[in-house]
C-alpha cells in the first residue's frame, strides 16, 4: 500500500488458500492466527507510541483495525474475520496491487522487491533466501491460546472487568481460590502435550513473550499466579475481594460469541486442553473453537544482513520485512512493512532509503534489529528500553515522559521533512 500510494505498480504474491500453513485458517490477507489483540493503545506506553508513529504513515492496518475495533479495554482488539476482510478488500481493490495466489519457492530477480513471508516463510521460500543472503536461518517456537464459544461459559461463575477498571468492563474473569489454583497447576504439569515431530523439538526455544503455559508452570507453581492469571486491579464482586489467581477471557469477534484465553498459548493435547481447561470455573461446559498450538517460526540473523532500513547490505534493491526480521508482533512487523514499503518506493523513483530517527520507536526497534550487537539475537517488540536515554538530570519519575515527547518530536520533524518528497500521504 505505501508503494502504492507513490503510484508505483505492484506485484503481491500470496501463496494461500493454494499452499497453507500450519497456523493459518484460510487465504485471507492479514490473518490474525495468534491473538486478537493489537496491544495497548494508551499513548503513555511503548505500545500506544508504536501506534501513533505507525498512523502518523498512514497505516492501512491501524485504518482496518479501527474499522473492526471490539472491546479490549485500554487495548486495541479487533474481530479478527472482519479485520483480515477489511485488509483484503482494501489491497485487492487498490488498481496499483495485482495480488498472484501463487507460491514463490526463489526470491525473484526484479529489483525492488520486498521478502515478507513471515515466521512462517515455506521451506523452498527458506531454502531461497539463506541461499541469496549466504545466512543461516534462526528459528524458535511460537504459541496460539484457545479459544471457546461465549454460550458456553457460565456467566454465573464469571465477572466482567478490566484491570483497575481502565476502559469498559471489557474482560470476563474467571476467579479462582487457592484450592481450585492448586488443582489446576496439578493437572496442567501432568498433561500431556501434542508432538511436533521436529529436531529442535528435544530443546525448543521460545519467545520469552509467548511462552505455552506449561513451560511457565514449569518454572514454579506461583509463577502463572504472578503472570497470565495475575488478579491484581480485579475484584470478585461475589466476594468484594480480590481472587487468588484469575484467567480472563477477551472477546474476539464482533458478535461477541467467540472468547479467547488471555495468555494461555499451548502445546498440550486437544483432549488434554478439554480436560485440563475446564478446571477453570465457569469454563467446565466449554465447547473450544479453536484450540492452542505450537508451530515453528523461523527468522533471519538481520545484524549480519540488513540495514536499519530494512534494505540487504550487499543487495541494494532487496528489502525484507514483518516477523522474518526479528520484530516481534503484529504492529511491529507492520512498522516495519511501512518503512520497507517506503524504501522500496524511493528506490524505484532514484532516492536514498530514509528512516525515522533512533529516537522515534520504529527507528529504536530497526536499530535494535539491524544493529544488535551480541551472540544471542533473539526477537524483540516494542518497549521504551530501546528508545535512547534521556538526560541524566531529568528526574526519574519525569524520564518516561521524556522518553515519549522526544520520540513524538523526532516523528514530527521526519514526517516533515519528508513531505517534500511527497513519499508521505
Amino acid at each position: 500500500m505505501q508503494a502504492s500510494r507513490l503510484g508505483l505498480q505492484v506485484r503481491l504474491y500470496e501463496m494461500r488458500p493454494g499452499v497453507m500453513t500450519p497456523a493459518h485458517r484460510s487465504g485471507r490477507l492479514a490473518e490474525l492466527v495468534c491473538s486478537s489483540s493489537l496491544k495497548s493503545d494508551n499513548p503513555e506506553t511503548a505500545h500506544g507510541l508504536l501506534k501513533e508513529e505507525m498512523r502518523a504513515l498512514g497505516s492501512v492496518v491501524l485504518e482496518c483495525a479501527a474499522e473492526s475495533a471490539v472491546p479490549g479495554g485500554d487495548a486495541l482488539c479487533v474481530d479478527r474475520d472482519a479485520f483480515a476482510d477489511l485488509v483484503t478488500r482494501r489491497i485487492e481493490s487498490d488498481p496499483n496491487i495485482q495480488v498472484i495466489r501463487s507460491e514463490l519457492i526463489d526470491i525473484p530477480a526484479e529489483r525492488p522487491c520486498i521478502v515478507a513471508t513471515g515466521p512462517l516463510t515455506s521451506p523452498k521460500m527458506c531454502e531461497s533466501i539463506v541461499k541469496t543472503l549466504g545466512c543461516r536461518e534462526i528459528r524458535f517456537f511460537d504459541a496460539i491460546a484457545p479459544s471457546v464459544y461465549a454460550d458456553s461459559i457460565d456467566r454465573s461463575k464469571v465477572f466482567a472487568q478490566s484491570r483497575y477498571d481502565k476502559g469498559e468492563a471489557a474482560y470476563l474473569n474467571c476467579p479462582m481460590n487457592r484450592e481450585e489454583y492448586e488443582r489446576f497447576i496439578d493437572e496442567l504439569l501432568s498433561a500431556r502435550i501434542a508432538h511436533l515431530h521436529l529436531d529442535e523439538e528435544r530443546d525448543p526455544r521460545y519467545f520469552e513473550g509467548c511462552l505455552p503455559i506449561e513451560v511457565i508452570a514449569r518454572r514454579g507453581r506461583d509463577t502463572l499466579a504472578h503472570g497470565a492469571m495475575k488478579p491484581v486491579g480485579l475484584t470478585d464482586p461475589r466476594t468484594g475481594r480480590r481472587p487468588y489467581a484469575v484467567v480472563q477471557l477477551r472477546q474476539e469477534n464482533a458478535e461477541a460469541s467467540i472468547y479467547g484465553l488471555v495468555g494461555f498459548q499451548t502445546q498440550l493435547r486437544q483432549s488434554e486442553q478439554e480436560r485440563v481447561f475446564r478446571l477453570i470455573p465457569g469454563l467446565e461446559r466449554a465447547v473450544f473453537a479453536r484450540y492452542g498450538a505450537v508451530h515453528r517460526n523461523t527468522y533471519i540473523d538481520s545484524p549480519r544482513h540488513l540495514e536499519p532500513t530494512l534494505r540487504s547490505r550487499i543487495y541494494p534493491g532487496l528489502f525484507f520485512a514483518g516477523q522474518l526480521t526479528g520484530v516481534e508482533g503484529y504492529m511491529e512487523s507492520a512498522a516495519s512493512g511501512i518503512v520497507a514499503g517506503l524504501n522500496a518506493g524511493r528506490f524505484a523513483l532514484g532516492l536514498e532509503p530514509s528512516l525515522p530517527p533512533l529516537e522515534t520507536m520504529i527507528g529504536a526497534l530497526l536499530h535494535y534489529v539491524s544493529c544488535f550487537d551480541g551472540p544471542d539475537f533473539q526477537p524483540m517488540n516494542s518497549n521504551l528500553g530501546l528508545l535512547p536515554a534521556v538526560n541524566s538530570d531529568i528526574p526519574k519519575q519525569m524520564r518516561r515522559k521524556a522518553k515519549l515527547d522526544a520520540a513524538r518530536k523526532a516523528m514530527a520533524e521526519w514526517v516533515a521533512g519528508m513531505g517534500g518528497d511527497v513519499l508521505l500521504v
